[in-house]
Order: structure tokens, then C-alpha cells, then sequence
């Protein structure tokens, strides 16, 4: 009988193993995960979790008695160190763990402060996983002063954390403007606004120098020569595809690890799905990083490990809460030519329509469910309505899905 192994006990691991036992896979599952709790949600774990709003329980994707009941060996604490892709077997503390087909769920991995400039130092923190929150949970004291590296959606989620607990905020960013990477100009003036009425001190197109302490940061000297006194950092620098295993194996990596349409490696019998790996798309290669792209794609390689053949086509969404705003982003950016603005009914609701040309390509909603929904299902079926009738409050969003 067929044996599957999974790498990666994240939101893909759990998802992949999900899906093969409800198509009706009966063969033997494995998977492995580094950490000592079962498959659980990242993205509360810097909001509702450290606000202290939900317990470590609500954070389980699925019940720990899911997979015992589903007879799936759930392997935690264990780290895979080896594939050795000839005699199909994995290698993980010790143990060599066989397998038919091998599926890699390994995630990302936070980028770091380097040494050299005080990164080491106790008191400096990433946000990725359940370790990390815990541990920098106890500096989260009103009147703390704390320092986020990096104005993306991490570092601002953080700095909206802090912030509401009542803490010190002054986040950095080395680029021009907060989410530069990410978004338009005016998303970027709206979370500003948004972040400076909440007192947070933003200062972009400033750096990091060093970080000082002896062995505990006490401080921190910007490029711009400003010294502060803080309490704790956080660095929100992004993350990077945890694609050493598959490297070590002799796997195509390629902004992560390589997979055809499928979802297969290089290798016809590994497989991958996450934040690990870039997968084919408009003449080029794209990795996308958030817990939508997890699932489907877990979801569609699940299925074609058990003979499905159906290519992965991703339908981008993403999501971030800040403060009592909640922002939701429909498809890709890439390449935009132009941003129209649309505002909402309430207050503080609005939504920025990207176009390429005439071709609707994303949506970044702020506290407006109906121009996110409108604008996914639009662009999912291909649509693109006319900008002068996006921009239009007078327009039904609706009508557009019917022209």
C-alpha cells in the first residue's frame, strides 16, 4: 500500500493531509512537523493571540484528535534532516521514514537582523511562530518602548498591537514609503493616517545603524543618527522560502522550490505546496506568500498526488487587520499603470482599484467587504469594468458583474 510522507506540519501540511483523506486515500500518511503542538493559524498569532483575546486551543486548525481518528502519524517535535530521493526515504532525528510520494510543506522562515549590527541580542524578536509570540508576549507592557524594523504588513500589525496595548511605537522603513513592495502610494497614505492616529511615530526613509546593549538591546542608533532608548525590537524585514532541505536534495529551487503546474519538483515523486514553493505563472514564476495560497494549492497537489492531473491556477486574496480596519486584497498588482480611488459608505471605508491600461488587475479594500467581493469575483472571471464607472460612488458594484 501506497505510503505519503509531508514535510511541514503549517497550514499546507495540515490541508494536504486533510484533502487526501477525504478523496478517499486509505495508504499510509506521515507528517512531520518542528514544532511541539499540532498544525495551527499564524496569522492570529500577532493579533487576537498576543492581545490575549484567543486561547492556544482556538488556534489548532483542526482538533488534535483529527488526525488519530484519520490515521494520520502526526510527528511532532521531530525535524527532517535528510532526503535521500534514490531509496526514497526520509531521514528526520535518527529516523528513516520510507515513502511512495513526498510532499514539501516547509514554509518560510523569518528574515532576521544580522549579528553584526546587535540582531543577537536578547530582547530582538520576529514574528513567525508560536515560540516567537510567546516569548516577546511579556514585553508588551503600557509605557514599553518598542522598535519595529520594516513597515510591511508584519511590521505594521505589530505596531497596531502595540500601540492598542499601550505601548511606545516607532517603526522604520528604509524605503521611500511604508509597503512600497506591496502596494500603491495611496494605500501606503491610508495606513499612515491611520498608524499616526494612533500615535505611532513612522519614520520612512530611515534605516537601522546598529542596535546597542551588552547583552540585552537597551537601544537602537537610525541611519539617520537618531539615538532611541527602547525596551525590545521587532524585526518585520519579511521572510524567505525554507527551501534548504529540497536544496540539500538536489531539487530546482528557484525563488523556492520549483514546481510544474501539478504541483511536482523535479523529482516526479516529491511534491510542494506554501510559502515554499513558485509554481508557473505568465511566462514566468511566482511564490505566493499567505494562507489562501496554502490551502488551494495543498488542496489541488493532494489531488494530483492521487492521479488528479489538474493544474494549479491561483485565484491571489489576502487579508490584514489593523486597529478596527480590516483590509482585504483581491489578485496582483504587478505591473499596474494606475490606481482608482472608490470611496465606501462608512468611515474609514474605501478601496483602491489597480489597472494595467484598461485591464483591472487588484482591489485593496479598506473596511469595504462589497468592493473586495466585487472586485475578486471580477477579476476572477477575467472582467474588467470601466475605471470612470469603478470611480463613480453613484455606480452599483454589483451591476458591474452583470455587464
Amino acid at each position: 500500500m501506497a505510503s505519503i510522507v509531508v514535510i511541514g506540519a503549517g497550514q499546507a501540511g495540515s490541508s494536504l493531509v486533510a484533502r487526501l483523506r477525504a478523496k478517499g486515500f486509505d495508504g499510509a500518511i506521515t507528517l512531520i512537523g518542528k514544532e511541539p503542538v499540532p498544525p495551527y493559524q499564524r496569522p492570529p498569532l500577532s493579533k487576537k493571540y498576543l492581545l490575549g483575546e484567543m486561547d492556544l486551543e482556538r488556534l489548532y486548525l483542526r482538533p488534535e484528535s483529527f488526525y488519530s481518528e484519520n490515521a494520520i502519524d502526526l510527528r511532532l517535535s521531530e525535524t527532517a534532516i535528510s532526503i535521500d530521493r534514490a531509496g526514497k526515504v526520509v531521514v528526520a532525528d535518527g529516523k528513516t521514514i520510507p515513502y511512495d510520494q513526498l510532499a514539501l510543506t516547509t514554509g518560510a522562515v523569518p528574515r532576521r537582523l544580522p549579528s553584526n549590527i546587535g540582531g543577537d541580542l536578547q530582547g530582538v524578536y520576529v514574528v513567525r511562530n508560536l515560540q516567537d509570540v510567546d516569548t516577546m508576549a511579556p514585553g508588551f507592557r503600557e509605557g514599553a518602548h518598542v522598535l519595529i524594523v520594516g513597515g510591511g504588513y508584519i511590521g505594521l500589525e505589530a505596531a497596531a498591537v502595540a500601540a492598542s496595548r499601550g505601548l511606545k511605537v516607532t517603526l522604520i522603513e528604509a524605503a521611500e514609503r511604508i509597503l512600497q513592495r506591496v502596494a500603491a502610494r495611496e494605500t501606503s497614505d491610508y495606513f499612515r493616517a491611520l498608524h499616526t492616529a494612533h500615535d505611532v511615530d513612522i519614520r520612512e526613509g530611515t534605516g537601522l545603524e546598529t542596535l546597542t546593549g551588552d547583552t540585552r538591546v537597551t537601544g537602537a542608533r537610525l541611519s539617520d543618527g537618531t539615538e532611541l532608548a527602547v525596551d525590545f525590537v521587532i524585526a518585520g524585514i519579511g521572510i524567505a522560502p525554507a527551501t534548504a532541505l529540497a536544496e540539500a536534495a538536489g531539487l530546482t529551487i528557484a525563488n523556492g522550490i520549483a514546481v510544474d503546474e501539478f504541483g511536482r519538483t523535479s523529482d516526479p515523486a516529491i511534491w510542494a505546496a506554501g510559502d515554499c514553493a513558485s509554481f508557473p505563472h505568465d511566462g514566468g514564476r511566482l511564490r505566493l506568500e499567505s494562507v489562501p495560497n496554502a490551502i488551494d494549492m495543498a488542496e489541488c497537489v493532494a489531488d494530483n498526488i492521487i492521479g488528479a492531473e489538474k493544474r494549479y491556477v491561483p485565484q491571489p486574496w489576502f487579508w490584514s487587520d489593523q486597529y478596527d480596519v480590516k483590509l482585504q486584497i483581491a489578485g496582483l498588482n504587478t505591473g499596474y499603470t494606475r490606481v482608482i480611488t472608490r470611496p465606501g459608505d462608512g468611515e474609514g471605508s474605501t478601496s483602491f482599484w489597480y489597472y494595467a491600461g484598461d485591464r483591472l488587475l487588484a482591489v485593496d479594500a479598506m473596511n469595504d467587504a462589497r468592493a473586495y467581493m466585487v472586485g475578486k469575483r471580477l477579476i476572477d472571471a477575467g472582467k474588467s469594468p470601466s475605471a470612470k464607472a469603478v470611480a463613480d460612488p453613484a455606480t452599483d458594484l454589483k451591476a458591474l458583474l452583470r455587464s
